[in-house]
């Protein structure tokens, strides 16, 4: 990784690209933020096999799952990177750390925006008969038809590589291929096709990222930063720099109080706040009371640190939690046994994770925040938290109701400001074991229906160009040790040693063997993005419609068909209808930035 002086201090520029793996067990950088939800949108952890509804603000890593039923729709976030969900769309993440997003998509349809592509970073989306490379930063859509085999990737702007049937097939800006049978493909070469509902939903949610205030004052690395602007105020002050003060919330409103708690591994306990906009301010950076009420310090950053090459540290909860002798609450149990507190770091207070983490991993997730690395290092006993004097900053609820994921506005304790002044801070966790109910993120009885896609998607295999790590162990493996650790995550050894008797590689995946063999052709340069072709609309098709892919009769041939194989029989009698391709060519590949808008 690269380290510059600036006049603030030592601030990180850029992230190792390595595995976490491969940084001694270091848990990844990043996540996949759930950031909108329409309709019934289901969840499923990884170490579990029962579906929930899905959460708003929920971190998703590797091994999760996700269902957008009839008439729902969804979005998520990797950094600058969004990808949409279309209606009956099943999706799953296949491996997500600091250099691979690989994503598993069984039925339906999805568009991944990918802003920004880092040299030596992997984008890929595994169908049943093909894997999809992305190369390029650009506007991607991809769709499946898993009863028929069927996999059809568009190339709005950017540039792709698919493997399929052991072939490899370049596919460029405007450019859109329709791939049917599994073992044996054949493909079919075609423009990019006339543009439905999904993809102008799509364009309006693209739209409302173009010019953001906040991306002067954070990169757009910064999961969630893009509804900053909508939800609150830049205002400088003297002593912190730049900080976001949010509109609009509840007289009394303090940091982590309006939310829950869930178990999501490698993390440990996470904060999943209520508000639209709680992803960024606790996840990174640090609160601090001002003359403008709670206000949010993303840390010092000059013009450098706004680039795109910055990738911050996820973190599950900038939070101190409190307890010890001195620390009595009344609810009938003493010493606060049974019961978690907390209060929201301070600027220039240091967090360190209660996961199992190298020393460069404290450095990363605090540099910004810290400048001082002498300060990170140092040890942290008599520390004077900032926070934990301020009225209203302490949150305390009952044991039961933190392990069960309740909202803590709901159940919280009040306690008298002299027994928070005694109380000592134990660290970033809570010492608590979690339960079912902390994985699912819901309480017991919640009573909600799930809607729950259909057993054959859960069982339908994906084709692979990079070989995807193991799924996650079971929490049920996991639950005996967890309780023995005190509530603190399984380290990597641990992990291992539950491992053993776990299924031996993944089951739900295939490798594909391009003709050729060899890597992946290496990523260009971030400015060499390709631009994205304008859309064709088809202003007749309701939103709700689903993505047609196959030619109408009497519909001119596709503009190349190059038959890799042979399609199986069942396939080739058997495909649904699409709508008119617009024949219009693309336009000329631009030189540097992102693609441009669709109109």
């Amino acid at each position: 990784m690269t380290i510059r002086r600036t006049g603030f201090g030592i601030l990180l520029l850029a992230m190792a690209s390595s595995s976490a793996m491969a940084q001694g067990g270091d848990p990844p950088s990043r996540v996949a933020r759930l950031n909108y939800l329409s309709g019934p949108v289901s969840f499923r952890p990884g170490s579990v096999e029962d579906w929930t509804d899905a959460t708003l603000n929920y971190p998703l890593t590797t091994g999760d799952h996700l269902w957008a039923d009839a008439g729902a729709r969804a979005e998520l976030h990797i950094g600058s990177t969004a990808i949409r969900m279309d209606s009956s769309t099943a999706l799953s993440v296949l491996s997500l750390d600091d250099a691979v997003a690989q994503l598993s998509l069984t039925e339906g349809a999805i568009e991944v925006r990918l802003r920004f592509l880092q040299e030596g970073d992997t984008y890929e989306v595994d169908t049943p008969n093909a894997s999809i490379l992305l190369l390029r930063a650009g506007d991607y859509r991809i769709g499946v038809h898993g009863d028929d085999n069927l996999t059809v990737a568009t190339v709005w702007g950017g540039e792709a590589d698919i493997r399929a049937g052991g072939a490899e097939i370049p596919l460029n800006t405007g450019q859109s291929v329709r791939l049917t049978g599994q073992d044996t493909v054949a493909q079919e070469m075609g423009p990019a096709p006339m543009q439905d509902g999904f993809d102008q939903w799509c364009q309006t949610r693209e739209r409302r990222e173009a010019g953001l205030v906040s991306a002067r004052y954070v990169p757009r690395e910064t999961i969630g930063y893009e509804d900053l602007d909508q939800y609150g105020v830049w205002r400088e002050d003297p002593r912190y720099g730049w900080v976001w003060v949010p509109q609009g919330v509840p007289a009394g409103w303090a940091p982590y109080h309006y939310g829950h708690w869930a178990w999501v591994e490698p993390w440990g306990w996470t904060w999943i706040d209520d508000a639209p906009w709680g992803f960024a301010p606790f996840h990174y950076g640090r609160w601090a009371f001002t003359t403008f009420g709670w206000a949010w310090a993303p840390g010092r950053m000059d013009a450098a640190m706004g680039a795109v090459l910055v990738r911050p540290v996820y973190a599950p909860a900038l939070v101190a939690f409190v307890g010890g002798p001195g620390f009595a609450v009344g609810i009938g149990v003493g010493g606060g046994v049974g019961m978690a507190a907390w209060f929201p770091l301070g600027p220039g207070e240091v967090y360190r994770p209660a996961y199992a983490v190298s020393a460069m991993y404290v450095q990363n997730i605090n540099i910004v925040n810290v400048t001082n690395v002498g300060v990170i290092n140092m040890n942290a006993a008599n520390v004077h938290y900032l926070n934990q004097s301020v009225r209203g900053a302490v949150m305390v609820v009952p044991h039961d109701a933190f392990v069960q994921s309740r909202r803590v506005s709901e159940v919280a304790v009040v306690v008298p400001p002299e027994q928070i002044a005694r109380a000592q801070v134990i660290g970033s966790t809570a010492p608590m074991a979690p339960v079912r109910e902390s994985v699912m993120g819901r309480p017991p009885g919640a009573g909600v229906v799930v809607h729950v896609p259909p057993q054959r998607l859960a069982e339908r295999p994906v084709v692979v160009a990079h070989q995807p790590p193991p799924p996650p162990v079971s929490f049920a493996s996991q639950e005996r040790a967890l309780q023995a650790n005190g509530g603190r995550p399984l380290d990597q050894g641990q992990m291992n040693t539950l491992r053993r008797n776990a299924p031996a590689g993944n089951p739900a995946v295939r490798t594909s063997n391009p003709a050729g063999g060899g890597a992946p052709r290496s990523n260009p340069r971030p400015d060499q993005a390709q631009p994205s072709v304008n859309r064709p609309q088809n202003n007749d098709r309701p939103p709700s419609a689903r993505p047609q892919t196959s030619p109408q009769p009497g519909q001119p041939a596709p503009a190349r068909t190059n038959e890799v194989k042979p399609a199986e029989q069942k396939n080739a009698e058997a495909k649904p209808a699409e709508p008119q391709r617009n024949e219009k060519k693309a336009p000329p590949k631009k030189k540097g930035g992102e693609p441009t808008q669709k109109k």
